[in-house]
């Protein structure tokens, strides 16, 4: 695009007329009469491309310093029921402690930027046994894999 720019500025200082640049460089009129009145008022760096730096972030850098210290309480300290961070409890705890509310989807990119990936914790029954579990695959698994083998 700065390429197409730097073309159609050569061309209007050349003298050619903006219509005949904007079919010259597959650009609208508007396009080069913008590029045409930029070029007179600031010169080649009026034809620079502007960048877009999107909007400001919501929590400071101190801010964010605080949500960590939170976050490394825990959610219990925080006033959950469980021992689990979500996004939307990020979300939640950064609403009251901060006064900013951000999507749940975001507070991931948040949460990444300060060190933290997500992991889901390992679902197990509460009437798992391990040691009966460690016996079959001692005792059980051998025999049943030796004869699934011999089978066939």
């Amino acid at each position: 695009m700065a390429v197409r720019r730097r073309i159609a500025g050569q061309l209007l200082l050349e003298g050619r007329g903006i219509r005949e640049v904007a079919r010259i460089v597959h650009a609208s009129v508007s396009s080069v009469k913008r590029w045409k009145d930029a070029l007179e008022e600031s010169g080649w760096e009026g034809l620079d491309p502007k960048t877009h730096p999107g909007p400001a972030p919501q929590l400071t850098a101190g801010q964010k310093q605080d949500l960590l210290n939170l976050l490394e309480d825990g959610p219990l300290a925080a006033g959950y029921r469980t021992e689990q961070w979500t996004c939307p409890r990020v979300s939640d705890l950064i609403q009251r402690h901060f006064g900013v509310s951000y999507h749940a989807d975001h507070v991931r990119r948040i949460l990444h930027e300060l060190g933290w990936s997500y992991q889901r914790p390992e679902q197990r029954a509460r009437e798992r046994d391990e040691r009966a579990i460690r016996r079959w695959r001692k005792r059980d698994w051998p025999r049943i894999k030796k004869g699934a083998s011999s089978a066939s």
